[in-house]
């Protein structure tokens, strides 16, 4: 097993005030919040087709041009300042012998890079969704340091959630050798395979580079609003079906007892309330796994309709993306409801080099707290989403495991 730094889990300081919070044991969610989980869309909170609009405008409707040739757009290289900063803050967490699921705004304070952070998480939120920075010292630092200054961060954007089952709060994406073509049981973030244009379980994803790839692991991203304009002009029967709330998604094992294994919804919803914006919600490897279940008829096959909306909704995607590589100490994060992401297949240096090694983390951000109105039972949950099986509690494993 990996390291992992979960020795003891203190009570991390937030408040929580949330009416729709439920009461946990504190004994194995230390902050008093349990990752909500998947769960269906309620369906008196879905709208119709007719109700979509037809052109999304703003600034979360962007093209690949408008930044491949201007980084200063998007990218932010962290300044010595900022790194001392982050350096000393992360020295003294460790030195008080806190564990990382015991991090929160107030056992990592940040005066100054605050401010920063406070702006990126509404540009994330509501702006273009996604930022790169640049500059960040694994290398010297680290996997601990790296991870402690990380989801330092990471508590300015949102909270943490469970990225699978086994409650990993800090995800590591890796290739562990498990067989990419088991789609019904292997996640794909544990193998060195292609993935395709998709949205993770939280409101923000981050990916922070520890090491790169011999070849390929490269990143492509797109806004999923641009993808819904273009659909819209070129083919709007495509966009109706995917609005229909008739996709199954697999759960792959990762369900609690009771919960059914896989979910049904749809690829886009709009928000619940007043000017509600387009919210997208995809991966095509929990839709092409669920064979298990169509053979025995517990579910409906894959109509002809659904087959052609993915095959052009990963196609529309790949022609609008923007392109990116992820050096070492590189750090995106992206806003899962209107930025679709994906990665090209990838292979790893031969030993004694390190295979490509991302940190992620999931972080959600509830609507009172200036989320996203979404059509889910949780949306005002300060832990929604996420992947939550009984009571596993959360961990950080410092490597993959």
């Amino acid at each position: 097993m990996a390291p992992s730094i979960l020795e003891t889990q203190p009570q991390a300081p937030h408040s929580f005030t949330s009416p729709a919070q439920k009461t946990v044991d504190r004994k194995i969610f230390p902050d008093g919040i349990k990752t909500s989980g998947q769960h269906p869309p309620v369906s008196s909170q879905l709208r119709p087709y007719s109700e979509f609009p037809k052109e999304i405008t703003g600034e979360t409707v962007w093209k690949a041009e408008d930044y491949r040739n201007n980084p200063e757009r998007w990218v932010h290289v962290f300044n010595e300042e900022e790194i001392a900063e982050l350096s000393e803050v992360a020295d003294k967490f460790i030195a008080d012998k806190t564990p990382l699921t015991g991090i929160s705004q107030d056992t990592f304070k940040l005066p100054n890079l605050s401010k920063l952070l406070a702006s990126i998480r509404s540009e994330t939120l509501n702006g273009k969704g996604f930022i790169l920075f640049k500059g960040f010292p694994v290398e010297k630092w680290g996997n601990h340091k790296s991870a402690v200054a990380y989801m330092g961060l990471g508590t300015y954007l949102g909270y943490f959630v469970s990225q699978n089952g086994r409650g990993h709060v800090l995800g590591h994406v890796k290739d562990v050798g498990d067989d990419p073509t088991q789609i019904d049981r292997v996640r794909i973030y544990r193998t060195n395979a292609r993935q395709f244009f998709h949205a993770d379980d939280s409101d923000i994803v981050g990916l922070l580079c520890i090491a790169r790839a011999l070849e390929g692991g490269e990143s492509d991203i797109v806004s999923s609003h641009h993808v819904w304009n273009t659909l819209q002009r070129e083919r709007p029967d495509v966009a109706e079906t995917l609005t229909k709330p008739i996709w199954y998604f697999d759960r792959k094992g990762e369900e609690s007892a009771g919960e059914e294994p896989y979910i049904k919804t749809s690829v886009f919803y709009l928000e619940t309330g007043p000017n509600p914006r387009v919210y997208s919600k995809w991966d095509p490897y929990y839709i092409k796994s669920l064979d298990r279940f169509m053979d025995k008829g517990i579910i409906p096959k894959l109509s002809p309709e659904q087959v052609e909306a993915a095959k052009v909704l990963e196609e529309t995607c790949f022609k609008l993306s923007l392109h990116m590589i992820l050096e070492v100490g590189d750090i995106q994060f992206l806003s899962n409801e209107h930025v679709l992401h994906a990665r090209t297949e990838y292979k790893d240096h031969a030993p004694p080099l390190p295979r490509r090694h991302l940190m992620r983390l999931w972080l959600a951000t509830p609507e009172n707290e200036g989320g996203w109105k979404l059509p889910f039972h949780d949306s005002s949950e300060k832990k929604r989403g996420g992947i939550q099986v009984n009571d596993n509690p959360p961990v950080c494993p410092l490597d993959a495991e």
